[in-house]
């Protein structure tokens, strides 16, 4: 019997890469043999209630065409069901297909991975009843992303940077109350990111270090500094050298409490919930085609 799988697309990410890429990626998935529902939610409510309708009618796979808040939605499907995830990435980041070594400029490419069926289990974070693949912001990154939800204009990576441009010049550390496996810590501090994985926003290696599948939460901690430092401190990130700076703190855990006044996290680049969470790691989770 021919597998089936559910194909679901995110037509607007990426500037409109996740129509294309669909295009593209779906004959190629059908001449393989497989059975696809091609699925596409007006909104993510839709989306996530056709993924979990997926996911129980008993597909053998999920496979997203779109960026790392489609991977966030289906997670939320596929959790702890040993279904399998296939992406075919077209968002703007792609940290999860980062990290996974997934092709990001060939739709055809990544449709072979699905079709390889080569199999990878990973461990998830877990806040409550959501999960995330990536790493949980907490502080002026978490920030910045609120203030550019909040802007209509500019477009794109541009909106961001007036984000950054415009929080940093009010912004001051926050007072972070941490619980670590039962350690407390107290800690005024520019931000605090809470890993899964090692990277997120396009590649910005924050937890740099963190295994996807080791059982453990990296727990990234960047103390206070002065925003002239905090500047010249993130092209850093890009190559994971910012843990050479004398405000960076590391520390693996199971579980983390994080805790700051006003501060709305997020994870996966969406918007996950404020402060305080207590985010667990939930080993063997998630099946990835790789």
């Amino acid at each position: 019997m021919a597998r089936e799988i559910a194909l679901l697309t995110n037509p607007t990410s990426g500037k409109g890469k996740g129509a294309r890429y669909r295009r593209a990626a779906l004959p190629r998935l059908r001449d393989a043999g497989l059975v696809v529902r091609n699925l596409e939610g007006r909104n993510a409510d839709e989306a996530l209630d056709l993924a979990k309708a997926s996911v129980a009618d008993g597909v053998d796979a999920l496979v997203v065409c779109g960026g790392d808040g489609l991977v966030h939605l289906a997670t939320q499907a596929l959790a702890g069901t040993g279904v399998p995830l296939g992406i075919i990435p077209a968002g703007t980041g792609n940290d999860v297909a980062r990290y996974f070594d997934l092709p990001r400029k060939d739709p055809v490419a990544a449709a072979d991975r699905v079709i390889g069926s080569r199999l990878r289990t990973i461990d998830l974070a877990r806040s409550g009843s959501r999960h995330f693949v990536t790493v949980l912001a907490a502080g002026f990154d978490a920030i910045v992303n609120e203030r550019a939800n909040e802007m209509t204009w500019p477009r794109g990576q541009m909106r961001y940077n007036l984000a950054t441009l415009v929080e940093l010049r009010t912004f001051t550390p926050l007072p972070f109350k941490l619980d670590l496996d039962g350690t407390l810590l107290q800690r005024d501090a520019m931000l605090v990111a809470v890993g899964n994985g090692s990277s997120y926003g396009g590649g910005l290696r924050i937890t740099e270090g963190a295994v996807l599948d080791d059982g453990l939460l990296d727990v990234v901690i960047i103390n206070t500094m002065t925003k002239g430092k905090l500047i010249r401190t993130y092209p850093k990130l890009f190559s994971g050298t910012h843990r050479a700076v004398p405000e960076y703190e590391h520390h693996r855990v199971r579980s983390v409490t994080v805790a700051a006044p006003g501060v709305v996290s997020y994870a996966d680049g969406e918007r996950f919930g404020e402060l305080p969470l207590t985010i667990t790691c939930e080993p063997g989770a998630l099946t990835v085609f790789a």
